[in-house]
């Protein structure tokens, strides 16, 4: 399985520096791309659901709120679940994203999310589980194939910095579609490093998605 390791991300940037000459000063400014994988997979996509649409330190506050109606720290599926959603409302969750947070637990605890399996899957596969859970779409799949697991070929291409910066980069006249981030990603030879490739485009930006 190609994942992230120093060896790995040193590698991906000799790879990359070859093959686009458009990278290659931001790697040379930016140094060996930082992704670091961990196994908490499950309050990762806790704290996703937490922080969508919520600057960084609004959903801080609601993260330790929320953690604050548990004895512990990270609270077990089967902890979460004997809240209602109106308790966990109290953190200030909104409605949907408590009912989110719930399902999360019940697909767990329902065995349709087992998390120990997930380094056997192909991340396509990793996907179709996510977003089987409400309130998880491809993007947060998306990152937490790359910051979570630390997979290093894994194309974001619904990701709007990575639209927004490819778009500077190599001088689009209009921000690229999915479909034409796929397309420059082949016609750059960033496989099999997308993800990689993709931090730098973030960097380039300097605006990196918060592992």
């Amino acid at each position: 399985m190609n994942l992230a390791t120093p060896a790995k991300l040193e590698l991906a940037a000799q790879y990359l520096t070859a093959a686009d000459p458009i990278l290659t000063p931001i790697i040379k400014r930016a140094g060996r791309c930082t992704i670091t994988p961990h196994s908490n997979y499950y309050w990762e996509l806790i704290d996703s659901i937490i922080s969508q649409q919520l600057s960084v330190k609004a959903a801080a506050t609601i993260e330790r709120r929320f953690q604050a109606l548990f004895e512990t720290e990270f609270p077990e599926p089967s902890a979460i679940l004997a809240k209602s959603t109106e308790e966990l409302r109290t953190a200030g969750l909104s409605q949907a994203k408590a009912v989110y947070i719930r399902d999360l637990a019940q697909h767990i605890t329902d065995g349709k999310l087992e998390f120990d399996k997930f380094d056997g899957f192909d991340n396509e596969t990793i996907i179709a589980e996510l977003v089987a859970v409400k309130g998880i779409g491809e993007w947060t799949a998306h990152m937490f194939l790359i910051f979570c697991m630390g997979r290093l070929d894994v194309l974001p291409t619904g990701d709007l910095g990575i639209r927004n910066g490819i778009r500077a980069l190599y001088d689009l006249a209009v921000q690229p579609s999915p479909t034409q981030v796929a397309t420059l990603a082949v016609e750059n030879g960033w496989h099999p490093y997308e993800s990689v490739a993709s931090w730098y485009v973030w960097h380039s930006l300097d605006n990196a998605p918060k592992p």
